[in-house]
């Protein structure tokens, strides 16, 4: 996937433990690593005032009108890991084009709501459904429209 995207979107928690990982892990896999540290990527933060992870920008709110400029921009994708409060957020703005869940076959039996606070249905439509051979399954889905 990350050939397909030219940004990353962070939420602060998840930017922080990204940005303590990946600079530090090209042994362990260096064409992903190579990726994650080249990107550009922006971290939706209220807290951080800045950000030493290479090319990161910090944005202390996020303001639908620059995303739906970002996302107009020629170019790649855009893609959130994690960081739920953005992918919410997000959501409810309307901003998100196409989600990909990998369910892992884990029963944690705990945890963080996937969609927290939205208020309104929202449909998706099945795009893909890929086996992988760890066991994961990767869900594609675009929002749907409501009739």
């Amino acid at each position: 996937m990350l050939d397909r995207v030219d940004t990353l979107l962070f939420g602060r928690t998840t930017y922080e433990m990204m940005a303590g990982y990946w600079p530090t892990a090209t042994a362990e896999d260096p064409v992903i690593a190579r990726s994650m540290n080249a990107l550009p990527k922006i971290v939706f933060s209220s807290s951080l005032k800045k950000a030493d992870w290479n090319n990161t920008r910090v944005m202390n709110r996020i303001d639908p009108g620059e995303i739906a400029r970002l996302k107009e921009q020629p170019g790649r994708d855009m893609v959130i890991y994690g960081s739920g409060i953005i992918v919410s957020t997000l959501t409810r703005l309307g901003l998100i084009d196409e989600y990909r869940l990998i369910v892992n076959p884990v029963i944690l039996g705990n945890g963080k709501p996937l969609f927290n606070g939205l208020t309104e249905r929202l449909s998706l439509k099945l795009r893909e459904a890929k086996e992988m051979g760890s066991g994961n399954v990767l869900l594609r889905y675009e929002p749907g429209r409501e009739q």
